[in-house]
Formats: structure tokens, C-alpha cells, sequence
């Protein structure tokens, strides 16, 4: 991202910019779920030693369990993840994913990681809930020690559980508040599942100071951003599709700067567009809306940081400048303290700086 000065590399787009340079710039995910983006080869491990009809072959077990073709309702999706959290029962295999999980995206350039799930799905074999943040928090650090990757985990509430188990959860995300816990969500089925049944987690979440994000405009309509806004107190939204229904909220989640997670893949597999071409991807980045980009569910989705990134740039047309604005957004919407936040972002934007004149971008005439 430039500071002012206008460079020919402003301008390059789409697929004339290169693999290598989308594989270096610096990246975060904000909207990543840890039962959704397990190693394929680790779900088969795992899988096989609790007895799982598991076949050989990856992509039969692909097939058999997480399907590539599109699934058009919200049961049929979140099915997926009945099968990864089936395997992740216990604090070494919660350790193991989160640890590999933050590997892997190191390695694809992000710098930031956040890590969301549901700590009480995790509890069939007698581990506790405080046990499964536990094991994550481990997982996590082992690879920010090895890598320097920084990381947060956000609590995840389900809007068909129980509002007393989301205060519990919302609870446990307050406990760990500082100590590897960056927020609350709350995620899950949105139609007849409003989130004002969970405001007692949202409450408890806001009086302790502790950061929230909720899933919404993805399942239903811009009411449900609305609400989770202005009756439960979001700091971002995840997803936000339908927002551009509501015009008028639209403009109030603009100047009010609240990010959006976006997810294309995931939206793409979900149905909640019928093709890429459809989503409002670069009409929100056109009115000024703080979009980040995120993975969601690596493993139900196919997809990596990388690939999301080389999607958008494709599908969007998008320039190497708003490529850089989209990357930068991420930072800035990251649940970071702003002692560490400011810095990051300023490291970020002079990595990109340096990514030019490394690949020597402004010689590549377009269309090269």
C-alpha cells in the first residue's frame, strides 16, 4: 500500500499479479474456525484411531465427509462439522490442530491469527471447557514461539444451544480475557435463531470489557446485522452478505468503520451466493467498508490464505493498491491491543513497500 506517492505497480491487477508476491505479503484471518480447517491427512489419522470408517484415499475422504459440491441449506454445511468435532476430544488433539493450523498459515504469509470455536462440544470425553481453551491456548503458542506468528481465540457461542450454555461460554472468553482469549461470537443457524435469545452472553461479554463478534447477514437478512449491532453490541461482523440490502445500514456500518469478515469460499459452498460474480465483495470495498478477507473453514471450503487472496484478486479484478487496502483492513480490525496493533500495521505496510522493489513490480507492464 503506497503512502501518497503514486507508482506504476498501483495499478496492476488481477491475474498479472504475480503468485509469488499474493504468497509474501503479509496476511491475518480473523474468521477462521478450528473444527472447520483440520488437516485432511490429520481428520484421517485421527478419524482412523477412533474407529472411523476412514478410506485410504484423501479425496474419497473428502467426498464420504466433507463434500465439495455446494450445500443449500444451513443443516446440510454445518453437518461438517459434526465429523471434525467428533475427532477433537481431547487436549492432545485440540493441541495438535491449533498447533498445525497456525503453522500452516504462517506459511502462508499471515501474521495475525484468530482462532474460533466452541469449547463445550469439546467436552464428550470428560475434558472441560476451561481444559479445551487450554489446549488450544497451547497449541497456539508452540507455534507462535517456532514461528512468530501471532495469534487469539474467540470463544464461539451457537445460536441453537441453550442462552444459559452461551452466558457460560461468554463467561470462560471473560476468564481468558488476556490470556490468549481476544473475544466472543456467536455463530450457528440464523433463521428462527435470532441472536437477542443470547444478550445475558452479550451483556456479560460488553460489561467486562471483552471484544464480540457475531455471524450474521449470512443466513438471513440485514435485520440480523442490525440486531446483532444495535441490540447485542458486535464489534464485527462475521460475514455481513446481505448487508447491501439495507442501504441505510449499510452507510452506519461504513462510517462507524465496523469490519466485515468476509469468507468467499465459504459463502460460495454455503449458497449464500449463486456465483462469485454475485457477492458484494467489491461493491463493499467501492463504498469504503472496512472488508477483511478470511478462510472460514479451510478444510470444508478447499481453500488456504493464498488461495482466498487469489480468488478476490481474480474474481474482483482488483488493483495491487486495493489488494494492499484489503490486507491492511485485516490489520486494523484485528482484536489487538493498539500497542501492538499500530505497529503491525506500520511493519505491514512497509513489508509491501519492499514486496515491490524485491519483484521489481513497477517494470511489469500489464498484461505481461
Amino acid at each position: 500500500m503506497n503512502t501518497g506517492q503514486y507508482r506504476p505497480s498501483d495499478m496492476l491487477r488481477g491475474k498479472d499479479i504475480p503468485d509469488c508476491l499474493l504468497e509474501a505479503l503479509p496476511k491475518t484471518d480473523l474468521h477462521c474456525h478450528l473444527d472447520g480447517s483440520l488437516r485432511i491427512e490429520t481428520f484421517m489419522e485421527l478419524g482412523k484411531a477412533q474407529g472411523m470408517d476412514i478410506p485410504v484415499d484423501a479425496e474419497a475422504v473428502r467426498e464420504k465427509y466433507f463434500p465439495a459440491s455446494r450445500e443449500c441449506s444451513a443443516d446440510e454445511f454445518l453437518s461438517h462439522f459434526a465429523h471434525t468435532v467428533a475427532v477433537l476430544q481431547t487436549e492432545d488433539s485440540l493441541n495438535r490442530v491449533a498447533y498445525e493450523l497456525a503453522m500452516d498459515f504462517h506459511e502462508e504469509g499471515v501474521w495475525y491469527l484468530e482462532v474460533r470455536f466452541c469449547p463445550i462440544k469439546h467436552t464428550e470425553k470428560g475434558l472441560t471447557s476451561d481444559g479445551a481453551v487450554a489446549a488450544v491456548q497451547a497449541g497456539l503458542s508452540r507455534a507462535e514461539k517456532e514461528t512468530g506468528i501471532s495469534t487469539g481465540i474467540i470463544v464461539t457461542g451457537i445460536r441453537t444451544i441453550d442462552p444459559a450454555s452461551s452466558l457460560e461460554l461468554a463467561k470462560l472468553a471473560v476468564a481468558w480475557k488476556n490470556r490468549g482469549v481476544v473475544a466472543f461470537d456467536l455463530a450457528g443457524a440464523e433463521l428462527d435463531h435470532p441472536a437477542k435469545y443470547h444478550q445475558e452472553a452479550f451483556y456479560h461479554t460488553m460489561n467486562n470489557n471483552q471484544n464480540l463478534t457475531i455471524h450474521a447477514g449470512e443466513g438471513f437478512g440485514p435485520e440480523s446485522i442490525h440486531q446483532a449491532l444495535h441490540r447485542c453490541g458486535a464489534n464485527r461482523i462475521g460475514h455481513g452478505t446481505r448487508l447491501e440490502e439495507d442501504k441505510d445500514l449499510m452507510a452506519y456500518v461504513a462510517d462507524n468503520r465496523v469490519p466485515l469478515e468476509i469468507c468467499l469460499s465459504s459463502n460460495l459452498q454455503s449458497c449464500v451466493v449463486t456465483n462469485l460474480s454475485e457477492h458484494p465483495f467489491r461493491y463493499y470495498l467501492k463504498k469504503g467498508l472496512r472488508v477483511s478477507l478470511n478462510c472460514d473453514n479451510t478444510l470444508f471450503a478447499d481453500t488456504t490464505p493464498v488461495k482466498e487472496l487469489r480468488l478476490a484478486v481474480d474474481t474482483f479484478d482488483l488493483t495491487l493498491l486495493e489488494t494492499e487496502h484489503l490486507l491492511i483492513n485485516g490489520f486494523k480490525s484485528a482484536f489487538l491491543s493498539e500497542g501492538n496493533k499500530g505497529p503491525m500495521v506500520q511493519n505491514a505496510l512497509k513489508t509491501m513497500t519492499s514486496l515491490r522493489d524485491k519483484f521489481d513490480l513497477d517494470s511489469i507492464k500489464e498484461g505481461s
